[in-house]
């Protein structure tokens, strides 16, 4: 029993200082970019050597692909799986956490930049996020459309549409980025509940209700699982 304390002990502590790394390279990738955020930036930020970084992590490289698998999975667990206008409607709810999580924003909105450029090493990872997003956005409206929940809008019209979903989020964080003071959440809620109204052909007062009962309802469930 004592060797298991004694080897969980130094695993704990192992995990939490990997954590913290990556949380550094996080903000630092965000503040300065990948190529100027230097692993001695990381370093200083956490409080351990550059040599440490290199242990756990591999390259500089490694840690970048940490911090991009840290996001993708938060942003994943908050937004659930919905399915249909519910899908759109749950963006709502991750635009919420971003809010409270500055540095993924500023982190992905760097990145994404930066990976216009053929040789940066998330240039993969950020092209596949945006396929794998309208991938979604299109198969999530070809339902809601097949369902008979939206108009009957044409494979090409869903397309513009979803490409349209993802300019307005990006444009949205990025303002408040540069305005801090701007209600985003508000402002998006309001923004899905347009769009939602224009794909349906019903009044905005009809959505708008709609929207706030299922964000209550999901809100609740969340809740109580808590």
């Amino acid at each position: 029993m004592s060797v298991s304390l004694t080897s969980r002990g130094p695993y704990k502590k192992g995990v939490q200082r990997r954590q913290e790394i990556v949380d550094a390279a996080a903000r630092v990738f965000a503040r300065h970019g990948y190529h100027a955020g230097s692993l001695r930036h990381i370093a200083e930020e956490v409080g351990v050597t550059g040599a440490a970084l290199i242990r756990y992590f591999g390259s500089k490289e490694g840690l970048l692909v940490a911090v991009l698998r840290r996001w993708q999975e938060e942003s994943s667990h908050w937004q659930g799986p919905h399915t249909g206008l519910e899908h759109i409607r749950a963006l709502i709810p991750l635009m919420r956490y971003h809010v409270t999580h500055r540095g993924f924003i500023e982190l992905f909105l760097t990145l994404s930049t930066e990976a216009s450029n053929p040789d940066h090493p998330a240039r993969g990872f950020i092209v596949k996020r945006y396929e794998e997003a309208l991938h979604g956005f299109n198969r999530q409206l070809s339902i809601a459309r097949d369902a008979g929940d939206i108009l009957p809008l044409t494979d090409d019209a869903i397309d513009l549409e979803s490409r349209s979903l993802i300019a307005l989020m990006d444009g949205m964080e990025l303002q408040w980025l540069l305005n801090p003071d701007l209600d985003l959440v508000t402002k998006f809620q309001a923004q899905v509940n347009i769009t939602i109204s224009r794909w349906t052909g019903r009044s905005i007062e009809e959505v708008t209700l709609e929207t706030e009962t299922w964000l209550e309802r999901v809100n609740s469930g969340r809740d109580a699982a808590m």
